[in-house]
């Protein structure tokens, strides 16, 4: 079972109606459709597989072609000091890609993630922290949106942690320094990351994570870069 996406709401419109016309998705169908798939897949208990984690979660540069974005998230709520997880808000995102057709602009991970935190409707009385483990860091203009997000909603905050620094667009580092001045801290994952989102969002099996070859090697090198660019360097 799973919620309806554009493609099949297309196959509907073609098969079963009768117009001459092209089906033409409404306003909202991508937020609409994402707010609709996490709760179900909460539902249906759906996890990540093992190997699309290693696949695109992996920090060796060398490894290229990994064009999706995923994002794993969890909240916790502030109080007197201590954490206390909210289970029922934890999972992960997958970006709609901006070649299909019903969603010309896309629907990335980042933005996904801040529809979903509207839709939850914390309460504004209390403290939250948002914690997502996302494949690519943030590109300059989803950095901007996750800023001003954050500046609107201040009872919320957000740490986030990545394997690899997206650097395929103009702006990704005065995006990177943008996050960190929204008070949202950017840190690359090392092992007790990617442990932590083996054991939290996959469907491992009872089999523990195995780090790869230069997991380590490549996490500090990574963490050297980012400081470099938050330094201004």
């Amino acid at each position: 079972m799973k919620s309806m996406s554009y493609g099949e709401f297309q196959h509907c419109w073609d098969k079963f109606m009768y117009n001459q016309r092209l089906y033409k998705p409404w306003n909202k169908l991508p937020k609409h459709y994402t707010l609709l798939c996490i709760p179900l897949g909460k539902v249906l208990r759906h996890l990540m597989d093992p190997g699309t984690f290693t696949c695109n979660f992996t920090n060796d540069p060398s490894v290229l072609g990994r064009h999706q974005t995923y994002l794993c998230y969890e909240v916790e709520r502030l109080h007197n000091g201590t954490c206390i997880p909210l289970d029922q808000h934890r999972g992960f995102i997958l970006n709609e890609a901006s070649n299909n057709p019903g969603f010309p602009e896309g629907c990335h991970a980042e933005l996904c993630l801040l529809d979903l935190i509207s839709f939850w409707k914390l309460k504004q009385a209390q403290c939250y922290r948002v914690t997502c483990f996302i494949s690519w860091s943030p590109s300059f203009s989803y950095a901007e949106k996750v800023a001003e997000f954050l500046q609107e909603n201040p009872y919320t905050s957000l740490c986030i942690f990545a394997p690899r620094i997206y650097d395929y667009q103009q702006g990704y580092k005065k995006g990177l320094c943008r996050l960190d001045r929204a008070g949202a801290p950017i840190s690359m994952m090392k092992y007790s990351e990617f442990r932590h989102c083996w054991d939290t969002f996959l469907d491992h099996q009872g089999h523990p994570f195995q780090p790869w070859d230069g997991l380590d090697e490549h996490s500090q090198a990574l963490s050297g870069r980012l400081q470099a660019i938050l330094q201004g360097n």
